[in-house]
Order: structure tokens, then sequence, then C-alpha cells
């Protein structure tokens, strides 16, 4: 049975904290933009990864913007990766990504003319396909104050330098990291489901490396 290390050891020194990881020296994988992204602690995931060589499955039962499991993927720091997420919105975009029509999406976002007009005409649309919430799904979390999905979030006003909901939208790096997704998806399985339902049948498996990272017990409610 492997322990688990202590991966913040290294952040502190005499007692006084290690600066903060430069979330810009990271690369970045995921096409959300998400409150509580964990970008700033890759460093860390990576040195938990690499501590032995062995065969390793990665999972991650809260997948959310699945930066670690992407970075996983993309370096090749376990075999296997697990990707798990219940939300039906987000659920979407990783089953489009990873399972169906990638590139349709890929293609979507870059073609997509941003006015509130289309906006409007894509949100309100009735009978959406899978495909249809998660263009819908990446639209919001793009164009939402904060990148925050739940019902009742807002447009963004101002935005950067005046942008406002072109802010963060960015179509040709949002199709250029969705289609190089493409190339490590055969290393990933997703499954919309229960977390706790996959830790549990998991467990004890000596292979595993859990990622927890579940969505925070109060403000999730409003987020």
């Amino acid at each position: 049975m492997k322990q688990q290390l202590n991966i913040f050891e290294e952040l502190r020194h005499n007692g006084h904290e290690k600066s903060v990881t430069n979330v810009a020296s990271v690369p970045q994988r995921s096409p959300f933009r998400y409150p509580g992204g964990k970008t700033w602690l890759i460093p860390i995931v990576r040195k938990w990864l690499r501590q032995d060589l062995e065969f390793k499955r990665l999972i991650e039962p809260f997948a959310g913007g699945g930066i670690v499991s992407l970075t996983t993927a993309f370096e090749k720091l376990a075999d296997e990766i697990m990707m798990v997420e219940m939300d039906e919105e987000v659920a979407a975009v990783w089953e489009v990504i990873l399972n169906a029509k990638n590139q349709w999406l890929a293609d979507k976002i870059f073609s997509f003319d941003l006015t509130y007009a289309n906006i409007d005409s894509e949100l309100n649309r009735k009978n959406k396909e899978l495909e249809d919430i998660a263009f819908c799904t990446i639209l919001k979390n793009r164009i939402y104050h904060g990148g925050i999905l739940a019902k009742g979030s807002g447009l963004i006003k101002n935005g950067e330098n005046g942008k406002g909901i072109a802010s963060r939208w960015y179509p040709k790096t949002l199709r250029d990291r969705i289609t190089a997704i493409n190339h490590i998806k055969e290393k990933i399985i997703f499954i919309k489901g229960d977390a706790f339902s996959i830790i549990e049948q998991q467990l004890l498996d000596q292979h595993s490396y859990f990622f927890i990272d579940p969505p925070y017990t109060i403000a999730g409610r409003r987020l």
C-alpha cells in the first residue's frame, strides 16, 4: 500500500510559505474558465504523479474544468485517466470533446459570431442535442461573469479593456485547445456519473491515484 505524500511540504520553508505558482507558466489545456481552478497546483501534481514509474491510473472524480486530467494525459504522467462529472452541462462538454463531435464543437466555436442576438438564439433554442448543450455551456462559461454557469449568473459587463462579452471569448484559442485534446483522448475515459460510486469501485486498486477536488460545500450551491 502506497503512502500519501505530503505534497504541500515543499510549499513551506522554515515556517514561511513559498511564492504562489505563476499560472501563466503552466500550459492552459482546458476550454473552461473555472471558479476555483487548479492551474496553480499543477507543479505539485507533476511531482505527486512522478513518485514512481510503475503503471498508474489517475482518477479525477469531480472533473470540472479537467486541468489535472488533461495535464496528466498531455505530459504522460499516467497510463490511463478517468474523468467523472455529474453536472449535466459540464459533462456534455466532456462527452462531446472526448467521445463524440470534437471537431464539430471546435469549428462551431471558431465560426460563431458573438452578438447578443446570436447568443440569445443559441441559449434559448429548444430541444438541444448533446453537442448543442456542450456549445452553450462553453458559451455561458466564457460570457458570464466569473464563468459561473448557475441560473441567475449575468453577462460580463465591462470586462477587460471594456470588451464586455468578448473579454473571455477566444475562439481560435478554444478551437486549438479542443483540437489538441483530440490527439490524447484515447488515454481518457469519461464517465457521467456519481463521483462517490466511482471512488468506492476503484478504492482498492493499488495503481489508482485519486485527485479529489469536490465542489464548494457552501458557495457551490450558489456557483
